[in-house]
């Protein structure tokens, strides 16, 4: 979960405002009066890609905002959505309460007890999330973001996705400066409420969900090529719990072999790179089992780092309604007086939705999108269902750390009731490899989610 909030806690418990405004003057180098090519219809992406929304003509949920003509006034706009002088305004809302039970064997209570942890049913609210969004009524294409959440692990509000993107056509893509997802892996920038799993896989917990910077994304139709590269820095997050990294450079380039929009058939392969300096030479790695109210039982510890260096690997397969996917990563840490050290995992899974909707890929951050509810199950209805499974697994062991090796199996429903609320039905087996034991703890929980984009 984000740790940062608009008065943040700091590690050694202080508190300090953060200043927004030093994250937009950069946007000042892409003055409006800039000369683009005339367009018939202008889209941009929000802050970041997967928070935009917007019908695309197919009837898909699309992550576009839309620059309106210049008769908006006479049309109907989303309740949540309005006409200011000097930008469109659009509010949006998420919510996740969940509820979880664990089942354990004796050698995994053993493990627990060895690691100090403890495992407790519980019903609580994950998050809840205010943003807000919109797009200035300039020649080139210019949005603004702000983002709050609600932490339920630190009962506090933190501060989420803010800054602005400015199109940049001469470039093929856009250009996004401030607080947003740095860009490495799929699944780590889509829209934490729209992927076809509960959590992110394991291996994903050494990235940071959020960084401070600029970043340069985009996609060359003809060529199929995407791509996002970003520099970020702890200038303004330094002390934040979420900066663990002093500095970081990262870079995801992919290309789509072949790609039918209509018929949403697609095959995505891309590579991530990522080069880092941890945070006063120091850092730790953990990861919860993939269950937000547990605790994080694999775990290194503290250890000593320079320098490091990330490699990932994403491929997807789309027919429209199955999709069939993995991502894998390799961390290395590198330490100029003490051990080097390298850890993987990574995961593989596939989702298929029984009801005859599809999950539209986003050539806008090529990513995947929400999927679309032709009928409310509030309106006469089934909604939408989709089955999934997956295995992931995240091995935190190498030379002098032993933080562990877990493996976990999920299989889980999810049931769009409206194009608003989601119900997920989860269950995971997963084997822990610590202190030198195999336990085994079962997970069975259930999700309700509110989206409002």
């Amino acid at each position: 979960m984000i740790k940062d909030s608009l008065k943040i806690k700091s590690r050694k418990g202080s508190f300090e405002t953060l200043p927004l405004l030093c994250l937009t003057v950069a946007a000042f180098l892409f003055p409006p009066y800039l000369s683009i090519a005339q367009q018939e219809k202008k889209t941009v992406p929000d802050t970041i890609p997967q928070q935009e929304k917007k019908l695309y003509p197919d009837g898909t949920t699309g992550l576009v905002l839309e620059v309106s003509s210049d008769d908006y006034l006479k049309k109907k706009r989303p309740p949540n959505e309005f006409e200011g002088t000097y930008s469109t305004i659009r509010i949006g809302l998420g919510y996740i309460a969940e509820g979880a039970a664990y089942s354990q064997n004796a050698v995994f209570k053993k493990q627990m007890d060895s690691a100090g942890l403890v495992f407790e049913n519980k019903f609580e609210t994950r998050d809840a999330r205010i943003m807000a969004s919109g797009v200035f009524k300039t020649e080139r294409t210019f949005s603004w973001k702000f983002g709050m959440m609600y932490d339920g692990d630190k009962k506090v509000w933190l501060l989420r996705e803010t800054g602005l993107t400015i199109g940049v056509p001469e470039l093929l893509g856009h250009i996004f400066i401030g607080r947003t997802k740095e860009g490495y892996s799929m699944v780590k920038v889509m829209n934490g409420h729209s992927p076809w799993a509960a959590e992110r896989q394991m291996s994903l917990d050494v990235i940071p969900i959020l960084a401070d910077g600029i970043k340069w994304f985009g996609y060359e139709p003809r060529s199929r090529v995407f791509w996002n590269l970003g520099y970020f820095n702890d200038f303004i997050s330094k002390d934040q719990s979420f900066s663990t990294f002093a500095w970081q450079y990262d870079a995801r380039i992919g290309w789509m072999p072949f790609y039918n929009k209509e018929k949403n058939r697609l095959l995505h392969i891309a590579t991530n790179f990522r080069y880092g300096k941890p945070y006063q030479g120091k850092i730790t790695l953990k990861s919860r089992p993939e269950s937000n109210p547990a605790p994080q039982i694999i775990n290194t510890g503290t250890f000593t780092a320079d320098k490091s260096i990330h490699f990932g690997g994403e491929a997807y397969y789309s027919t429209g309604r199955l999709l069939i996917g993995s991502e894998v990563n390799l961390h290395k840490f590198n330490a100029s007086a003490g051990e080097d050290h390298s850890f993987f995992g990574g995961d593989v899974s596939v989702s298929y939705l029984f009801t005859k909707t599809s999950r539209p890929y986003l050539t806008t951050g090529s990513i995947f999108g929400f999927v679309p509810v032709r009928k409310s199950a509030f309106k006469g209805g089934w909604g939408e269902w989709e089955v999934m499974v997956r295995f992931s697994s995240l091995d935190l062991d190498d030379g002098s750390i032993h933080g562990g090796k877990f493996w976990r199996i999920t299989p889980m429903v999810n049931w769009y009731m409206t194009k608003a609320f989601r119900t997920e039905f989860i269950y995971g087996y997963g084997v822990l490899d610590r202190y030198n034991m195999k336990g085994v703890v079962q997970v069975f929980q259930v999700r309700l989610q509110l989206t409002v984009m």
